[in-house]
């Protein structure tokens, strides 16, 4: 079976690289914030960032789902002063960066260059699961899962002031 990609617009495959994962045991909402957050940053720069929300050194701002949340010590980030530390979340993604680098590598390109285009994230397939034991045995809990997707360009390709490949040759 073949496998098919959510991102819609027209790519150089070989100046762009790819990857996705399926039902991955985090939750939406921080894979949604740290797409969010990572879209348009370099590679590298994202691995780091998220390596550091890893070892709780640096937060992660939340500003689609921010209700009740706590302020963090330290410089606002997108403008918002709160923040969490998804550790799990973050492991996953910064695996699924790993990877798409060296999706990149094995098409030869420049590691240095690359930068996040896009990061899709959607729900997954839930999992009904019964809680075991206590007062409330028989009780039926929803695992959680989501589908991450990312695509990753050359730099020179995003760059203003010279004119994409999207609009030179697929418009």
């Amino acid at each position: 079976m073949a496998h098919t990609y959510n991102y819609q617009k027209k790519l150089d495959f070989k100046k762009s690289a790819r990857c996705a994962k399926h039902n991955l045991p985090i939750s939406v909402k921080y894979a949604t914030e740290i797409g969010n957050y990572l879209k348009n940053k370099p590679l590298d720069k994202g691995i780091k960032l998220l390596q550091a929300i890893e070892e709780k050194k640096d937060f992660l701002p939340l500003v689609k789902y921010s209700k009740k949340i706590p302020h963090r010590k330290g410089e606002a980030k997108r403008g918002v002063k709160a923040g969490r530390y998804p550790i799990k979340a973050s492991k996953y993604m910064r695996l699924l960066l790993e990877e798409v680098k060296a999706n990149a590598d094995n098409k030869n390109l420049d590691a240095e260059k690359l930068r996040i285009k896009s990061i899709f994230v959607t729900k997954g397939v839930t999992r009904t699961k019964l809680q075991p034991l206590g007062r409330i045995s028989g009780k039926t809990r929803e695992s959680k899962s989501t589908n991450v997707e990312i695509v990753v360009l050359e730099e020179w390709y995003l760059k203003k002031g010279v004119i994409s490949y999207e609009r030179k040759y697929f418009c």
